[in-house]
């Protein structure tokens, strides 16, 4: 029922994550009422991303330079890395504004159900770079699940007995969370977690 140019904007919305049927006719008429200019400027920031955003070839961090920013920057701590399991997580960390050691970002987590082994994840140049770093600690920071848990472990085997610091995130029950719709994952992990009150 649409011309031909809108319905290749909707599918064209459809392929971002979360983007369903209503929500991209949504953001197409959305299109259709910005001016020239707007839209102009628009698909010229989609094209400027696509060509100029790249994995930092240090830490996979995504970035517009050579080396990312955080990478380059000498007043970083350099003898902490930060292991995340994509980019947007960097972002986070750096919004907070409390880490200031380094970051490794891997291609995912470890899901065998899901056909994705420590290869297809870049743990070889995560290891490589902490050989060759001389980190004193790492740090994983993936979320609290059995696919982070997998990986976690994975990679500490690795480590062990290269003389460097192994921790991760602490995780637990959420501040305000009702504890009966707590799942059982984050309250085994809360209770083995648990901390002397001072």
């Amino acid at each position: 029922m649409y011309p031909d140019s809108v319905k290749n904007l909707i599918e064209a919305f459809k392929y971002l994550p979360g983007i369903g049927e209503k929500t991209a006719e949504r953001l197409a008429f959305s299109i259709l009422d910005l001016d020239e200019d707007q839209v102009s400027l628009f698909s010229e920031s989609l094209v400027e991303v696509k060509n100029k955003i790249h994995p930092c070839p240090n830490c996979n961090t995504y970035t517009d330079q050579d080396i990312c920013s955080i990478c380059s920057d000498i007043t970083r701590d350099k003898s902490t890395l930060c292991v995340v399991e994509d980019t947007k997580n960097v972002f986070l960390f750096e919004k907070l504004g409390m880490f200031h050691g380094v970051y490794h970002v891997l291609s995912g987590l470890i899901s065998p159900l899901d056909g994705i082994n420590p290869e297809d994840i870049g743990i070889d140049k995560l290891i490589d770079r902490i050989k060759n770093e001389h980190f004193k600690e790492v740090i994983f920071a993936f979320k609290p699940s059995i696919e982070g848990e997998t990986t976690s472990l994975y990679i500490k085997r690795i480590l062990d007995g290269m003389g460097v610091k192994v921790t991760r995130l602490a995780s637990g029950v959420p501040m305000g969370a009702d504890m009966e719709y707590v799942d059982s994952l984050t309250l085994e992990r809360a209770l083995y977690d648990r901390k002397e009150i001072e």
